[in-house]
């Protein structure tokens, strides 16, 4: 990386990620590097959680001093940063071999939410802004690459793949609470789930709470459906929609602007947009056939073979 007056002065953690900083040329017997201390801390931190990391604990963990710390990471903030650097670590290369868009999706969030279950420390880290580091950066750019062939601009395909890191990032905070929740309880994930049932199931009457005493009938609180699962699911339907829209009918992001008429009203392009209107409703009405056949099944049972 270039360095010329008009360079803008990176942060200290951001330097030291990318490795454009210098080390410390001399250090405490010269046994310290950004490298131990940044492994000493996610280490704390799988034990402990963020809040059992400090410079003093660090240091203790590695027979220093917090002074000698000071001279390799020059505040806790820095430190969290190089933390979340090693910790989100690099996507795995299998998402790449993914068929299609949405199944690349669905590996990059598994992906994504097995980083959080090994270090969920790292939801604690608060986003102050856009990713600056290089393995945050890789996640976003294998996000964009695997909606790399889809007709969206970029503006729409970094906003999915941020909804989906939502969704992620909201799943894992819940994962997290029920496990703490039930090691505080001393039970299994099962056991603090049913008594948390049945806490409901004691509480909640039909005449205080109509809605959710149905759903706790129906069984929708007892497990074995995933809404996580499900939610993301309808969130790629959502996509996956908003992909059949005409480009011309799509919403523009505030300052964009829309496809030119003119390329719209080309012979081809208006023959290629309707060869895929009626193939999507060949798709829908074979969708529509599906959905009553399985209905008919399960209320009738299979039919039986045509001769």
């Amino acid at each position: 990386m270039n360095e010329s007056e008009g360079d803008p002065e990176l942060p200290r953690a951001v330097a030291l990620a990318w490795g454009v900083s210098a080390h410390p040329q001399r250090g405490p017997k010269r046994e310290l590097s950004i490298e131990r201390i940044v492994d000493a801390a996610v280490e704390i931190a799988d034990e402990q959680g963020l809040a059992g990391v400090s410079m003093a604990s660090v240091a203790a963990s590695l027979g220093f001093t917090p002074m000698s710390l000071y001279r390799y990471v020059t505040a806790k903030g820095d430190l969290v940063a190089l933390m979340q650097e090693q910790g989100i670590g690099l996507p795995p290369e299998e998402m790449r071999e993914a068929d299609g868009w949405r199944a690349g999706l669905m590996a990059w969030a598994e992906a994504h939410l097995e980083v959080q279950r090994r270090h969920p420390w790292l939801l604690d880290i608060p986003i102050l802004g856009t990713p600056t580091t290089p393995n945050n950066l890789t996640w976003l750019d294998a996000g964009l690459e695997i909606m790399r062939e889809l007709p969206l601009d970029y503006h729409e395909k970094v906003s999915i793949t941020l909804a989906v890191m939502a969704h992620n990032r909201f799943r894992g905070i819940v994962e997290r609470g029920y496990q703490a929740g039930a090691e505080a309880a001393g039970a299994s994930i099962d056991e603090y789930e049913h008594a948390g049932i049945a806490i409901l199931d004691a509480l909640v009457t039909a005449e205080q709470f109509p809605d959710v005493r149905a759903a706790l009938d129906a069984g929708v609180f007892a497990g074995g459906a995933d809404p996580f699962s499900w939610g993301l699911e309808r969130l790629l339907d959502g996509i996956e929609r908003y992909l059949q829209t005409d480009i011309a009918d799509r919403p523009r992001p505030s300052g964009e602007h829309p496809v030119d008429p003119r390329v719209l009203e080309d012979k081809h392009v208006k023959v290629a947009a309707k060869e895929r209107r009626d193939a999507e409703k060949l798709l829908r009405d074979a969708r529509k056939r599906e959905r009553e056949a399985i209905r008919h099944a399960a209320e009738h049972g299979p039919r039986p073979k045509e001769r």
